[in-house]
This record gives structure tokens, sequence and C-alpha cells, in this order.
């Protein structure tokens, strides 16, 4: 049933005529409030700011807060639809608390014809203590209004970006990373590393066409003076020599340029040239999604399609290493599947409930796994919660372990494309940390890359795996 609005004209107003709203202050009315009006007072938004500042111990709502739901009324109640301000006098007797229970009541006092009104205010709080006392003077509606009640679109308060910013920051005074550029012959693959450098973040080695990637380099205005280049005849030419240069120690991480990534990492997985180990090659996104409140990492979407139980042993221990160059601890690992429980006809239950059993037994280490569980259950305690799943990892998940390669890119891209995330990646388990950029990467994505295989070097450095080139 369509609730309605009904106004109260000029006429059926009367002296004693009164109307109430109850509001709950809560944080996520102070931070809409604040992103509307661009009040950035932090006393509304910090605890420790509302002691220091304001001599009070908690968060302290805007005054104007309050002075608002005096609108509110006006307009919805009493006079209702077509009423216009005139004026409004508050005078604030105390500060509303993140909790409090306002209600505030106006009463018609005065009525001046043709349309003049005046209302007194008055805002209490769930104590009864008055808040705000105040004047409201209004023209009310000559005509009877009844209409269906507005329906407003719905605001989500969302964090900011700042994975990647804060990823960038954490490389302020390391020393630059050597990285061999493969094939930069196009203005994108030859900015971002270019940007990286400027930042201090690499020092690169381009290797490629050297007439072709001077033209570029001059057609769009990248300055490349004082950079090595070494000059090749073809794209497969670059990604040999790109992959030597790392298997030498000249460069401590590889980049991929505008060559086809397939063509790069058939020269990275040569079992003679290459730069295989032990360990399983793998892609992780580093994934900055604003409504996820931890940096989120998805393995792998990008290299293994169709990884068996083995693989996703190496796939997860290289994610898990790179959380933990990424500061997080003890990660937590949610192993997904269409279902939350083991159900033999699906086999990624069954390989998520044999690595789970892996990690108690030691041979997956460093890190909280638990699977499988639907992707509701990985990130949201909520649904976690209503399928009655107790679990460090449930809802709090750092790693997303997906089936296969289909499942993760698709995941990935929906993220990028309908949740605003922002996607760097990195391709591990080789012997330097693999750059793979994408045309469609922003500027920032790129350079997020760039410092996730600078951290990701360093980190080895620290270990003792490598030298510094």
């Amino acid at each position: 049933m369509v609730e309605m609005m009904h106004n109260r004209t000029f006429d059926e107003i009367k002296i004693g005529d009164s109307a109430t709203l109850s509001r709950l202050c809560d944080m996520k009315d102070l931070e809409l409030f604040g992103v509307a009006t661009g009040d950035l007072n932090p006393t509304h938004y910090s605890a420790e700011s509302a002691e220091r500042f304001a001599h009070h111990r908690k968060v302290v709502a805007h005054s104007m807060w309050g002075g608002a739901l005096i609108s509110a009324l006006l307009g919805n109640e009493l006079p209702g639809p077509g009423t216009v301000y005139r004026g409004q006098e508050i005078e604030f007797k105390g500060r509303v608390e993140v909790g409090d229970t306002i209600t505030i009541t106006i009463t018609v006092t005065e009525k001046t014809p043709p349309d003049d009104v005046v209302l007194d205010c008055l805002a209490q709080n769930q104590k009864g203590e008055v808040v705000f006392t105040g004047r409201a003077r209004v023209a009310a509606p000559l005509e009877k209004v009844v209409q269906p009640r507005m329906e407003l679109s719905e605001v989500a308060l969302r964090r900011r970006h700042h994975v990647f910013e804060d990823i960038i920051a954490r490389c302020a005074g390391l020393e630059p990373v050597s990285v061999a550029v493969c094939h930069p012959c196009d203005q994108v693959s030859l900015e971002g590393p270019m940007d990286a450098a400027r930042l201090g973040l690499i020092r690169p080695i381009l290797i490629g066409p050297e007439g072709k990637i001077r033209a570029v380099a001059q057609e769009f205005g990248i300055d490349i003076s004082g950079i090595q280049v070494i000059d090749t005849a073809h794209s497969h030419e670059s990604a040999e020599k790109a992959v030597a240069l790392c298997r030498s120690g000249e460069a401590e991480a590889l980049m991929k340029g505008s060559l086809h990534t397939d063509e790069m990492m058939h020269e990275v997985a040569s079992r003679d040239k290459g730069l295989r180990t032990s360990r399983r090659i793998s892609h992780v996104f580093v994934m900055d999604v604003p409504t996820y409140p931890r940096t989120l990492l998805i393995t792998d979407a990008a290299i293994n399609i169709y990884p068996t139980l083995e693989d996703k042993m190496d796939i997860v221990q290289n994610a898990i290493e790179l959380a933990h160059v990424l500061g997080v601890e003890l990660p937590k690992v949610a192993i997904l599947s269409a279902v939350e429980t083991v159900y033999p006809k699906i086999n990624s239950t069954i390989e998520a409930a044999a690595l789970c059993k892996m990690a108690d037994r030691g041979q997956i280490t460093g890190a909280l796994l638990d699977g499988p569980l639907a992707f509701d259950n990985a990130i949201s305690e909520e649904a976690a919660k209503i399928k009655k799943i107790n679990s460090p990892v449930a809802g709090r998940a750092d790693i997303l372990l997906v089936p296969d390669l289909e499942a993760g890119n698709m995941l990935a891209k929906q993220l990028s494309y309908l949740a605003d995330a922002d996607a760097a990646g990195i391709v591990l388990g080789a012997r330097v940390p693999i750059v793979l950029t994408s045309r469609a990467d922003s500027a920032k994505a790129r350079l997020a890359s760039c410092a996730v295989a600078v951290l990701f070097a360093h980190a080895r450095r620290a270990k003792g795996e490598i030298k510094a080139g």
C-alpha cells in the first residue's frame, strides 16, 4: 500500500497544533551530513578528536544535524508539502552524542494572514534533557496537497580508495629495484614504467626495438633520457632477453610491455632458460574494494586455467607470502566454491577440504585456511552468521582462492566494474616477481603493481634469496 503525504493549509492550521519526530543519531548520519555539507570538523568523526578539542569523551553530532531535523518535520508534517522556510532561530543548550535519540517537537504559536506561521521548536534527548530550542517562521501552503510519499535514492557509504596509495607509500625510502621491461612499444606500456621510475620505485631496463621505443617516447612526450635500452628485432627476442636479464640477476623483476602475455610467459616457463622454480607460477590480483574493509587478494585469475589440487597448494602459498609482504601477518584464506559444505559432485569443495587439512598438517603455512566457502560467506560476517558458520575466516577473508581461472577472472572484473574496485596484479612463483599490465589498467593500478613487485623484491633481499642488482 502506498503511503500518502498530507499537508495542512494555512486555514487548517490552529494555534497549539504540534508535530514530533524522533531520530537515532549514528555515525552514518554524521558521515552523510559531512559529505553533503563538507564539514570536516574532526570532533564529529573521532572520539579522540572530540576529547582533545571539545573536551568530550564521545563523538558529537554537528549542531545543524539536529537543526536539519526541524526542517524535515516542517516539510513533511506541519505544515507539510508546500511549506517555504522564512526564518529560523536556534539556541543550542547541549550536545548530541552518537547513540542519542533526539525528539523534535514543533508547536504553532502565531498565525498572520495570508500565510505566515510561527512555531516554537524543542529538541530533547532520550533522557529528557533539552538539547536545543528555537523558533521557526514559515510560509504555509494555501492549497491542499495529498500525494504519495517521495522515495529518494538510496545512499551507501563506502571507504575511499586508499590501498594502492598505501602500498606505494610503503616504498618510500626503499632502494629502486631494477626491472626488465619487456617490449614497451606503445604509450601505455612505456608510460607505466617511466611513471614508476619518476617516483623512485624502479630502475627500468627497456628491452625491445630501440627505434620503435624512441619513436613512441617522442610521439607521446615520454622522457626516457638516461634509461638503458636493449635493442631487439621483435617481441620474441624481447621476451628472451628480458627473461635472461632476470635469470642472470641483472634485473630483480620482470614487467610485461605491449607483447601478448602468452609470448612472455612462454619464455618465463622455459625449463632450460626460463625463471621456473619448484613452486607453481601463479597470478594474484591485489584488489582495493571500497565496500570491503581490507585489502583483498584473488588468486589465480590469469595464469592457471584449471589448477589441480597440487597446483592450488602452490597458488595459495604464493598468495600467503604476498600477503605477508603487504603487512598481513596471519592472512585469512577463504577457499571458494558454490556452496559451503563438502559435496562430492562439486570437486572444488573436496579440494577445499583437502587444502584445509594440508594446512593443519603444515603442508601450507603462514595463514588460516577455511573452505569450502561460498563467496557471500567468505566476505560477509552477516551471511556467515545466517548460515551458522563458525569460522575465523568467514566474513573476514584476506585471500580468496578461486576454483579456476574462469571464476577468478569473472570475480575480479565484476568487482572492478560493479563495485568500483581497483585491481593491481603480480605473478609469483618464478625467480622474480612479474608485473602483468593491461591496457585497461589505470595509471594508479600500474604504479601499484610496480610497488608490489618492489616490496616483494625487497622482502626476498631481506631473506637473502637475492642480492641487490
